[in-house]
């Protein structure tokens, strides 16, 4: 048998480094991890048997260096590198740079990664396989003429699709005749931005469409076999968010009819190792399937099919790529109970997914044997701008799919990462949705549905109590020795005036009045009467009685600001100081802050400019989003404490508006 490398080298990080890591110490293969500035202190860096720093923050001067990820596997003496997924997983520059170093590259050879790259290539590779493919054109080099003479030919809707990348960039829909030119030229511009490459192709829309996919390994020796399908419909702006295996939608003959397809698809161009084989289905014509596309690379989903099949699909690929055969042939594949996976972002759904950010102050992670969570968080992990939002995965693992669902959630619920804004009860959101619970999938399902699925939660008056009590109980003083007078229990001659706090959570702004000590006080919220109160805080954890009822939240405090999880939500409270009482005049102007963590791009205004409400101010990016804050009333910039390039964090002031009113 051919010999195991001794050490590896991972071209990533994050989730997917720690997990790759945990399968080379099982293997017995050293580890080696890179890192940028902004990830010295990283869950995969602690996790590694050794790591290299390769350069600054930003990914294309670190992550992105061919070179220095290069030199750094040389350095260290790795045998091979693992490039995870995304990154440089699917760059042929890369693979060509490994092989030169005479480093193993684990993946498919240059020459597969090239022809599965370009979707034109691919298309006509598979076509000659006797692969199906969606109906459309795909000759290279077509002009916009000829892009439109192929739409009208198609029939409409069609779909306009970039040659030479995927995640939905310069991808567009176009339903009709009127806005096919528009249509070209903005998708051949986002292309051009997003690839260096604005080549186009034109693709039938299937209606009602479902995204399946089938698994596939190969070895140096001849073997292809696939693992079944995993069901990737649950998309939002084409970007999976949960994941399944297997599929509620396909019979077993035709499971095995795409399962030889894959096959043939890999075989087309030679494929050793893992990769993933994507096809269209209607959702209509259950039977009819299309392929779309090849990721020559592990998927963010693998998990689902590891729990369905019982196979390490890292270990698989490491074995192929030190020459190993597989172990396995089609016949031996079995596949038992369901898999559903969820993408934990940093993101917040009901401000439209604008990215979040900040400190992991603390964090839980659901423990049940039936539950994994790949991440790459612990406290104290800093998510910034610089990389992909996605920070964890949740799966589930069930008899069948209705277990695994409810399982799924129940693992949702008990993730709590305080300190960053998650999306994890829209994941819940969606997964009592009556069409996804019933398998009623296609990928417009969340689009059509995001209305319901993000809004803002009502914040319960039970929150905002909780977060007054815990402000309450954390000032009172600590020791043997307490003066009376050091306790702020409101206490004055005669009466105990309370102790008035001005909070706000989620859009809602209330003042919460506490009278009494942590052990026993009244609590109001907002016009709400008074209710009798308790409190006490145990470490990381907040226990709360209002009226005979017991309330238990994860509790983390940064700042002004106090993280509470319960229930299977997350709320950050922050508490804020009022001039003389008056909170309407507070809502009025003043500090206007930044949506999100991230980087000032433009400065629309000077100190001292009279603006009128709703007029752009500054200019935030973050993750490759850019979002426009605006003046909230008509009035004076009398502050603005930024400027372009400087990084912000998330609720970080960016301008001080005064309102006519408030300057006079």
């Amino acid at each position: 048998m051919t010999h195991m490398f001794s050490t590896v080298l991972i071209a990533n990080r994050g989730e997917i480094a720690v997990r790759v890591i945990a399968t080379l110490r099982r293997l017995g293969v050293r580890s080696v991890a890179v890192y940028s500035d902004a990830d010295a202190d990283a869950a995969h860096v602690r996790d590694a048997d050794e790591a290299v720093h390769i350069g600054p923050s930003a990914a294309r001067e670190s992550y992105l260096d061919i070179a220095k990820v290069v030199a750094a596997a040389k350095r260290t003496g790795a045998q091979a590198i693992h490039p995870g997924y995304g990154f440089l997983a699917e760059n042929a520059d890369f693979a060509r740079a490994c092989a030169a170093a005479g480093i193993v590259f684990i993946g498919p050879p240059v020459a597969a990664v090239e022809a599965m790259g370009d979707k034109i290539r691919a298309k006509l590779t598979v076509t000659a396989a006797g692969v199906p493919v969606v109906p459309g054109r795909t000759e290279p080099g077509m002009d916009d003429a000829a892009l439109a003479e192929a739409a009208h030919e198609v029939g409409f809707p069609v779909l306009l699709k970039p040659s030479a990348g995927g995640g939905g960039k310069g991808m567009r829909l176009v339903h009709s005749a009127a806005g096919l030119v528009e249509a070209i030229e903005s998708a051949r511009r986002e292309a051009r931005g997003s690839f260096g490459d604005d080549t186009l192709l034109v693709e039938r829309f299937v209606q009602r469409p479902r995204h399946i996919e089938i698994q596939v390994l190969a070895d140096a020796h001849g073997a292809v076999v696939h693992l079944g399908e995993r069901e990737c419909s649950l998309q939002r702006r084409h970007q999976k968010v949960v994941e399944e295996a297997p599929s509620p939608l396909l019979d077993a003959e035709t499971r095995e009819r795409m399962g030889r397809a894959a096959v043939e698809a890999a075989k087309a161009v030679d494929y050793t190792g893992a990769g993933t084989v994507e096809f269209i289905v209607s959702a209509d014509r259950p039977d009819e399937f299309f392929f779309m596309e090849m990721n020559t690379r592990l998927q963010v989903e693998h998990p689902v099919t590891e729990l369905v099949t019982g196979l390490d699909l890292v270990e698989q690929q490491v074995r192929v790529a030190a020459g190993q055969p597989l172990a396995i042939t089609q016949d031996e594949v079995q596949s038992h109970g369901h898999a559903i996976e969820a993408r934990v972002y940093a993101e917040d759904p009901a401000a439209g997914f604008l990215p979040t950010g900040g400190t992991v102050l603390a964090l839980r992670e659901p423990t049940a044997e039936w539950a994994r969570v790949d991440s790459g968080l612990r406290v104290g992990t800093v998510v910034g701008s610089d990389y992909d939002p996605m920070l964890a995965k949740v799966i589930a693992y069930g008899a069948d799919r209705a277990e695994a669902l409810a399982r799924l959630s129940a693992a949702l619920a008990e993730t709590v990462v305080l300190g960053v804004g998650t999306n994890t009860a829209f994941l819940r959101a969606l997964l009592a949705d009556d069409d996804v619970r019933a398998g009623r999938l296609d990928t417009g399902l969340v689009e059509r549905s995001l209305e319901r699925l993000t809004g803002a939660a009502e914040v319960p008056d039970e929150v905002l109590a909780a977060a007054a009590l815990d402000r309450l109980a954390a000032s009172q003083p600590v020791g043997t020795v307490v003066d009376p007078w050091d306790v702020p229990n409101g206490w004055r001659p005669g009466a105990h005036a309370p102790v008035v706090l001005r909070l706000t959570c989620g859009g809602r702004a209330e003042t919460v009045r506490v009278t009494g000590s942590p052990s026993a006080a009244s609590v109001s919220v907002g016009a709400a009467g008074a209710v009798r109160a308790s409190a006490a805080v145990v470490g990381d954890d907040l226990r709360v009685v209002l009226d005979g009822r017991v309330l238990r939240f994860a509790r983390a405090a940064s700042g002004p600001t106090l993280w509470l999880a319960g229930a299977g939500r997350t709320w950050a409270v922050a508490e804020h100081s009022v001039l003389d009482g008056d909170a309407g005049a507070a809502g009025a102007g003043g500090p206007v802050t930044s949506p999100m963590p991230g980087t000032v791009l433009v400065v629309k205004v000077a100190e001292g400019e009279r603006v009128v409400a709703g007029q752009p101010l500054v200019v935030v990016e973050a993750m490759k989003m850019e979002h426009t804050v605006t003046a909230p009333v008509d009035g004076v910039v009398s502050e603005i404490p930024v400027r372009a390039g400087n990084q912000v964090a998330l609720a970080q002031t960016l301008a001080v508006v005064t309102p006519p009113e408030a300057e006079s």
